[in-house]
Parts: C-alpha cells; structure tokens; sequence
C-alpha cells in the first residue's frame, strides 16, 4: 500500500478492458464528479503481456475519445489502468537489495528475466520494497513490456490527454481490501483470474492465470484448482490460515461458489464490492462505480480519500 499511496493521482483515471472503456473525473475533494463508460466491439482489445492488444484500434480510440467527451477531459493526466494480463506483478526475496534505484533496476531484471516471457530490455519496471517479516528482504516488481504500454499510452495521447499513471485494474482493486488479517483476494475478469494475498498492507502472493471458462461458464472446481495454489503456498510458508476471500468478478453467481470455496479453504466468502466497502468508500457520487462494478477505479478512489 505504501507504494500506491505515493503514487500521483491525476484527477481522471480510465480504465481500458477488453470488454469496455470506463473513465472516473475526481473532485479536489475526494469526490466522484462524472463517471463514463463505452462498451468495445469483442475482440477489439485482446489482452495479453507479449503480443499486441489493440486488434480494433479505431473502435477503441473512438470509445476512449467518446468517455473523454463526457468526463470534459482535455489537456490533463490521467491514471490509466490495464487488464491484469498486461502487468506481470511479482514478489521477491533478497538477502541484501541496493539502496540506490539506479543498482536495484538492473538486479530485478536480472532476477526476472527468466519468470517472463519477453525480453527484459523491452519493459518498464517499478518496485518498492516491503516492511521486513524475518531476516530476508521483499521486494514487489511490477513489469510490462514497454511496446505494448506505449499502445495505451498512443490511446491517452491521441485523446489529448498525458498519462501519469499505469497500473493493472487488480493493483488497483487491492486498495479495497479490509486487510487487518490474513485476506485472499480473486478477481474475474472474462478468463482471467488474478489471486493475491493480502496481510496488514503487506502482498504475500500474487498470481494471474487463465482460467477453463470465461465466468458465466466456470464451474466452482475450476475456481478452486487454480486459487487453491496460492492459499496453500501462504499457508505453508507463513504458518497461518486464511482468515477471509474477496471475490469480484462472479456478480450474482457468487452464491454458487461460496460453499465449496469455504469448505475447501475453511474461511468465509465475501464479495469484493460488499456493504464494508460501500461503507468505506465515502467519496460524493461513489455509489456509480459500486453500482457498476468498477472495484478498479473504486480501489483507485479509495486511495485518493
């Protein structure tokens, strides 16, 4: 969390999906004064971390254009936030890690050259080094190749805007966690799932995968398989069980899910977009983005308050 509070935090933020454009335009008081969304032709965007995004580059400039319209956004920066797919996120161990960014970028590439599937010289690269639980270091790497970045940014630019931020829709969403005990968190988002786990502000584990079926057709098995890794690698580690899961993704399917996920992992069920974070989310006009389910810019608004 440390990491995203010191990010900047333009007044606009868009969230480009493979499914849709949404925008957000913030207050100086914290508050939501519009929120636009566009749905995208399928297959106009097809998200992916090595290979190019942008199949319908007309289709989804013109839904990004038509959000900046109603968000009166021109000339400004802007958070953007991408499919989960787009940023690999990573959790790493040292025993001793530089100081200086300028000795910490080319040890982190070093270490990652071999966990991603494309040339570390053609990436961008931000990290930030986690409070210590023992006697390693921990550091979280965040990466995407560079030319598939420059594609969302040609989007912001060709809109007249500046990009200030990029981030994935799931680093985002995190902010929304109430976080005080051992939380795992799933995201759906068409046949992608991301899982993390979360701990007093700290990330033990983070994984994005592709799942079986998109979510109207997943099955709770399929869920559970590829979720259950990651609660088992914290749960071994750190000697702890998970307390409670978030989900977002599944809309009213959720209850079909829940059974299952807490008999296997022995903690309850719980919506992302609950009453807590209606609660939580005290920001003017935010119930448009819980209405919609926007836990992306939702997280991003929440971090702003």
């Amino acid at each position: 969390m440390r990491w995203l509070n010191a990010m900047p935090f333009p007044p606009i933020a868009l969230e480009i999906g493979p499914e849709s454009v949404s925008g957000a335009r913030w207050s100086r008081t914290g508050g939501v004064e519009a929120f636009a969304s566009r749905a995208l032709p399928p297959g106009a965007i097809v998200p992916s971390a090595t290979e190019t995004n942008l199949v319908d580059a007309a289709a989804v400039l013109a839904a990004v254009a038509s959000v900046c319209k109603q968000l009166n956004a021109q000339d400004e920066e802007t958070t953007v936030l991408l499919a989960d797919t787009v940023v690999r996120v990573f959790v790493q161990r040292f025993q001793e890690f530089p100081r200086s960014p300028q000795e910490a970028l080319p040890m982190l590439r070093w270490k990652l050259k071999k966990s991603v599937p494309f040339d570390m010289g053609d990436t961008v690269l931000s990290y930030v080094q986690q409070p210590q639980k023992n006697e390693d270091i921990e550091v979280v790497a965040a990466v995407a190749r560079l030319s598939i970045v420059r594609e969302y940014e040609w989007l912001v630019e060709s809109s007249d805007l500046r990009v200030g931020v990029v981030s994935s829709s799931a680093m985002a969403a995190l902010a929304l966690l109430d976080d005080q005990g051992p939380t795992l968190f799933a995201r759906i988002s068409g046949a992608t799932l991301t899982t993390a786990v979360v701990r007093d502000g700290v990330l033990y584990g983070y994984r994005c995968t592709e799942l079986p079926a998109k979510g109207s057709e997943l099955a709770p098995q399929m869920l559970l398989d590829e979720i259950y890794p990651v609660a088992a690698y914290y749960q071994d580690n750190w000697k702890t069980s998970i307390e409670r899961m978030k989900v977002a993704g599944l809309g009213d399917r959720l209850p079909q899910f829940a059974e299952p996920l807490e008999r296997e992992l022995h903690s309850k069920v719980h919506p992302l977009l609950d009453g807590t974070v209606a609660a939580r989310c005290t920001a003017q006009n935010a119930t448009a983005l819980l209405s919609a389910n926007q836990d992306g810019l939702l997280g991003w608004m929440h971090m702003r308050e």
